[in-house]
């Protein structure tokens, strides 16, 4: 059996206050159009996915106080939030990282946005960066 590993960069999210602010700027800016938009309720959050090249800049915004996208900006402010990862296989890539220690927040892989299904990488074990696999 290969060893699990990462395929691509899915996303890089950015949690901002103002949705519609984010879209605009980088609309504005950039050029960049919406290529997905979603309310992903069980986060807690909006999501706009900005397509560049094979991945996607993902804005998150909260939809309610209590969730952890909520606490980060409280705490952080916005900007970069966690990198999402796409992964062949999520669960056998969250096994690898419980196997070699590393902490996690999912225990279990769950549906994502888009139809993936996710699990996320406690930054405390990843060098300060939380990660989020992605399986397509």
């Amino acid at each position: 059996m290969t060893e699990p590993q990462l395929t691509q960069i899915d996303h890089v999210a950015i949690a901002v206050q103002d949705l519609e602010a984010a879209i605009a700027y980088y609309a504005d800016t950039f050029g960049a159009t919406v290529a997905h938009r979603e309310r992903v309720d069980s986060d807690g959050v909006e999501e706009a996915l900005l397509k560049v090249a094979d991945s996607y800049i993902q804005l998150l915004t909260p939809v309610r106080s209590d969730s952890p996208v909520a606490k980060y900006l409280e705490k952080k402010g916005e900007g970069i939030h966690h990198v999402g990862y796409r992964v062949a296989d999520c669960a056998a890539t969250l096994q690898s990282v419980k196997d070699h220690g590393g902490q996690v927040i999912d225990q279990v892989p769950r549906p994502g946005s888009r139809g993936t299904t996710v699990a996320f990488v406690h930054p405390k074990g990843a060098f300060g960066t939380l990660i989020e696999l992605v399986q397509e």
